[in-house]
């Protein structure tokens, strides 16, 4: 099974939610991989093995997955680096990826919408693939809904609200599950 968490702007919660539901589904065995591109550089793609380590990558190793990655891509680079990508995901049983960009190239079996009506920020990205959401992970919902909320499908789609510390509420979890029944676990090549 493939569950892809994008969110509208960059630290709005991905990191925590995508930790969240990791530490609640432990028998998913999870592969996690944060996926980030920069304006510089080239593409790496860097196995976290030490869970003690500061950043998103060890953050999925400490809440339990089973392996951690951080693919990084130069701006525009990502479709290079899908190849590599597919070989982690056909040697994992279950995957959640970190990105919206790689619906461009990847279709996962769930794709859950991070919002934060305190930030006002909106990706394109975001934008793009808002509508493509089976289901939306709201923070800070008490806030005045920003202008961008126009591009999400609030109405449509199931809502979940949630606050730090906790980012995966039970509710979420439970609708992983149940919308995960028809997908079985990918057997590892």
């Amino acid at each position: 099974m493939l569950v892809i968490v994008g969110g509208h702007s960059s630290k709005v919660g991905k990191t925590s939610v995508i930790a969240g539901l990791i530490r609640e589904t432990p028998s998913f065995d999870w592969t996690a991989v944060k996926i980030s591109a920069h304006e510089h550089g080239e593409t790496s793609l860097i196995e976290e093995t030490d869970p003690g380590r500061p950043g998103d990558s060890a953050r999925y190793l400490a809440a339990g997955a089973k392996r951690s990655f951080w693919l990084r891509t130069a701006a525009g680079g990502l479709k290079d680096a899908i190849p590599a990508l597919r070989e982690i995901l056909n040697s994992s049983r279950n995957a959640i990826l970190e990105s919206n960009s790689v619906l461009e190239f990847l279709r996962g079996d769930l794709y859950l919408l991070v919002l934060d009506f305190a930030v006002r920020d909106f990706k394109e990205s975001a934008r793009r693939f808002a509508p493509r959401a089976d289901a939306l992970v709201l923070l800070n919902g008490d806030y005045p809904p920003p202008p961008w909320v126009r591009f999400v499908p609030l109405d449509t789609k199931p809502v979940f609200r949630t606050a730090p510390p906790a980012y995966a509420v039970t509710e979420v979890v439970e609708w992983l599950r149940e919308s995960t029944k028809g997908c079985a676990p990918r057997a590892p090549r």
